[in-house]
């Protein structure tokens, strides 16, 4: 058997024993890690192959699942064409999808040659939540892998670019944010003495977003209500400096705990406390809540995420938006910022929220009425802020 003949039976392999879980797993990707990295017959390229080919069934499944069934060789020649230009795709796509054109970079086009609907690739509860979704370029983006992201935490940059040329990576900064870089998604971050040292720390262009957004004033007591395992709680902690403190908190000890390891690994112990104390007298100065949500902003890093959330999940999730909306402005004193932000573009969990909050006669005023970051014009995750000052 040929090369490709090889991995095409593997990679079927690979589809048949995730597929009864691809629509009702969101551990999915773990679940993918566990299939690639417990092969011990493939090596790293091998296992980019197959990542980025069973990426490109989740984000195209309305396209593929048929075909499973049918003419799964049909299936592996559409997964190869339509996946990323990668090395490790470009000898499997040429013998397997031979018989298909070039592919074009647009969802439309794409649909056109293949006789398909590109309005299959969006659950139809979506577009009422993000019409957007339905048309370039946010149709094209959400189907696209996002870059590795990284958010320099140091004054010696020019010896993180120094690490990157010698390993070989073709680097660029965020024409929007100065200390957000984009670096090749194979890049191996955390095996560099930039990372170990505290001098980068990946986080989404996005996820940076939100905070620079926000202007954060140096200096303050801030409370990270969800901080999770503390991407914005590092970059807070950062934006607040030396006199500034944080206060993270969640219902998880897992995530806080590897914000500590982060924190430490930053130099940034003293300024985040991450165990249970008193609250200040009269209140934070600013408390941020990064609300638990559907995710929809995050499709292009967990295309499955897009099958498994439905309308229902996503009231759920508005309902519990705002009860943290409610609860945590008590935490703010009298003049203090409260944050809300969600990697979500659904109007349900954003707009509705924050007009749901402000017209509860929540005693604030808003200072960011709400902002959507879409995921095309910083070529990352889609997030959502809004932002209110507490009158009383």
């Amino acid at each position: 058997m040929s090369l490709a003949g090889s991995q095409k039976r593997t990679f079927l392999a690979m589809l048949s024993r995730l597929r009864p879980h691809w629509r009702s797993d969101a551990a999915l990707p773990a679940r993918i890690d566990s299939l690639l990295g417990g092969d011990r017959r493939l090596g790293s390229r091998d296992r980019r192959l197959y990542r980025e080919l069973i990426y490109t069934v989740l984000r195209y499944l309305p396209w593929m699942e048929p075909l499973l069934d049918s003419a799964p060789g049909d299936a592996v020649a559409r997964a190869a064409w339509l996946a990323a230009d990668a090395p490790p795709l470009r000898a499997f796509r040429e013998a397997v999808a031979a018989g298909l054109p070039p592919c074009p970079p647009g969802a439309l086009e794409r649909a056109r040659i293949l006789g398909l609907d590109a309005g299959a690739l969006t659950p139809a509860w979506f577009l009422a939540e993000c019409p957007e979704a339905s048309v370039p370029p946010l149709l094209d983006v959400l189907l696209s892998r996002a870059p590795l992201w990284i958010r320099l935490q140091t004054s010696d940059e020019d010896s993180v670019f120094r690490e990157f040329g010698r390993l070989g990576w073709a680097w660029r900064r965020s024409p929007l944010l100065p200390g957000a870089v984009a670096l090749p998604l194979d890049a191996g971050v955390q095996k560099t003495d930039s990372y170990r040292l505290g001098r980068i720390e990946i986080q989404d262009a996005g996820s940076q977003l939100v905070l620079e957004s926000v202007g954060v004033a140096p200096g303050g007591h801030w409370l990270d209500a969800c901080a999770g395992a503390g991407g914005k709680t590092l970059q807070l902690a950062s934006l607040l400096g030396a006199g500034g403190r944080v206060t993270a908190r969640d219902v998880r000890s897992g995530p806080l705990a590897e914000l500590s390891a982060r924190a430490a690994r930053a130099g940034l112990e003293g300024r985040i406390q991450t165990r249970i104390e008193d609250e200040p007298p009269g209140g934070y100065d600013g408390v941020l809540v990064d609300a638990p949500c559907s995710g929809s902003g995050t499709w292009r890093r967990s295309p499955h995420l897009k099958w498994l959330t439905t309308e229902a999940s996503v009231q759920g999730a508005a309902a519990l938006q705002l009860g943290l909306l409610r609860a945590n402005l008590a935490r703010v004193k009298p003049g203090g910022l409260l944050v809300y932000a969600t990697c979500s573009l659904c109007r349900t969990e954003n707009e509705s929220v924050v007009d749901a909050f402000l017209g509860g006669g929540a005693g604030v005023e808003s200072v960011i009425g709400g902002r959507r970051l879409m995921p095309q014009s910083h070529d990352g995750d889609g997030f959502f802020v809004a932002s209110f000052r507490r009158l009383r």
